[in-house]
């Protein structure tokens, strides 16, 4: 038995970032026969020291899509992609972590079978590789005045989205500032 699973054959604990402090990857077993698959998404301990998760949504993205970077200073979120491919990129913007500036690119989807654990303060986007789907949980109620951004392609994060030139981008994601532009009250502690 892996040290990863249980001895039921689900996911056991989460694997931390070797790169990001407080970002986790968790393993998803996938159970599945000529009619489908089945996988759990979120089991609460999983990650222990998380706050309860509140609020689920889903977003469906095209290929070609990019959304993103966003952070928050008030949320935390575990992502979860069932159907597609998204290459996550993650920036650590907190203030005070000690992985500050840090970028981490995680591969998730049908080909990487991982749920991603993304706490405050931690910038994050993805790029949708092919159509996907993605689930993902939070543990503060919507609230839009923590949907705080970085433009995606600003040079500071050194993040290398290997995506064309011109991705698919939302109004909001198009007109975030570069980090040098961020005023000091939207700083992550």
């Amino acid at each position: 038995m892996s040290q990863n699973q249980s001895s039921a054959g689900i996911p056991g604990p989460a694997r931390p970032s070797s790169v990001i402090r407080g970002v986790y990857t968790i393993a998803l077993k996938t159970f599945g026969d000529p009619r489908g698959f089945f996988f759990e998404t979120f089991r609460r301990s999983w990650i222990p020291e998380a706050r309860e998760m509140v609020q689920g949504n889903c977003s469906f993205s095209s290929a070609g899509v990019l959304r993103g970077l966003h952070y928050h200073l008030k949320q935390a979120d575990l992502w979860n992609v069932p159907v597609g491919h998204v290459r996550a990129v993650l920036y650590d913007f907190r203030q005070s972590s000690p992985t500050r500036g840090a970028a981490e690119i995680v591969e998730m989807g049908e080909g990487n079978r991982v749920a991603l654990y993304i706490p405050r303060g931690v910038a994050h986007g993805f790029l949708a590789v092919r159509d996907s789907y993605m689930t993902y949980l939070v543990d503060e109620f919507y609230d839009n005045s923590d949907e705080l951004g970085i433009l995606w392609n600003d040079p500071a994060l050194g993040v290398d989205w290997s995506a064309t030139s011109s991705p698919s981008l939302s109004d909001r994601d198009r007109g975030n500032p570069r980090i040098a532009n961020i005023a000091r009250d939207h700083l992550p502690p």
